[in-house]
């Protein structure tokens, strides 16, 4: 078998274009001509030595060998990027108070720590897992330098939209939820998006509901969704193994849900920076 030596700057194009849903717009990103990249992919597909594209409607979408090679493309960039912000960042130094949502504990907090960590081991982290509400509050006190929240979150000095995510009804992966004469809901204490996105829908379906079980934190929610006590309302992100999507079985369609960064300053320093758009990178990796 012959040894193949992918070429980054073409990897680069390939991922972008799959993140932007548009060759055209990675052209427009990457400072490129669209012919250029088009050549590129042509390239990218030889090198692969089978098929990475296929129709989907008036666009293109990924063959199988086309998943793999975007895990594999999308690995190789981030070693390429850490190496290089590694080298040209040693010197930095601070400390960096970030706040976010538990869905994202075990999933998005270590993989980005563990890499800022690797390229500046000068620079502090202090985490802190929290509501909404929590996180907005230390945010404008000037407690938090950058916060993860779902929604807008109106009021937040400085947002900007990382993705859009479904909403989705969670069940228990092994039994239906204990019903009786109305749908047994878990929710959050008020006040809570997802809460009033299930009482609404409900409603508007004219579903009898009846509040099931309440809790403070996420982990509450899941154990008390698992064990079968009803049924709630968050996306697929972060989801237990315990856990299962279950939106055949109740109205819908539910909206979707912004997932907004915020930063406490227009101009952050510039280890908050890099973070930020670390975060940034991995919540585009993280929501199809």
């Amino acid at each position: 078998m012959r040894r193949v030596t992918f070429d980054l700057d073409v990897l680069r194009s390939f991922a972008t274009g799959i993140e932007l849903g548009s060759f055209a717009r990675a052209a427009d990103r990457l400072g490129r001509s669209t012919s250029a990249i088009s050549a590129q992919l042509k390239k990218l597909e030889e090198q692969a030595g089978t098929p990475i594209f296929r129709r989907a409607g008036r666009g293109l979408g990924l063959t199988e060998a086309g998943e793999t090679m975007l895990a594999y493309a999308r690995r190789l960039l981030d070693l390429n990027d850490e190496a290089a912000v590694a080298l040209h960042g040693l010197d930095l130094e601070g400390w960096i108070r970030l706040g976010l949502q538990e869905d994202f504990g075990d999933s998005l907090l270590p993989a980005v720590l563990g890499r800022f960590a690797r390229a500046h081991p000068k620079v502090r982290i202090e985490a802190r897992v929290a509501r909404n509400a929590e996180l907005m509050e230390r945010l404008a006190g000037g407690r938090l330098d950058l916060a993860l929240v779902w929604g807008e979150a109106a009021g937040g000095p400085h947002g900007r939209r990382l993705a859009e995510v479904p909403m989705r009804w969670i069940g228990a992966a092994s039994q239906p939820p204990v019903r009786d004469d109305a749908i047994p809901l878990i929710a959050f204490e008020s006040p809570c998006l997802f809460r009033e996105t299930a009482t609404a829908a409900l409603d508007r379906a004219g579903i009898p509901w009846r509040l099931a079980f309440t809790s403070p934190n996420l982990s509450g929610l899941w154990a008390a969704t698992a064990a079968g006590l009803g049924v709630t309302i968050r996306t697929g992100l972060g989801l237990p193994g315990a856990l299962a999507v279950i939106d055949d079985a109740l109205p819908g369609p539910l909206p979707r849900i912004a997932l907004t960064l915020h930063q406490a300053e227009a101009e952050p320093s510039p280890p908050a920076r890099r973070l930020a758009d670390l975060i940034g990178q991995a919540v585009g990796e993280m929501v199809p």
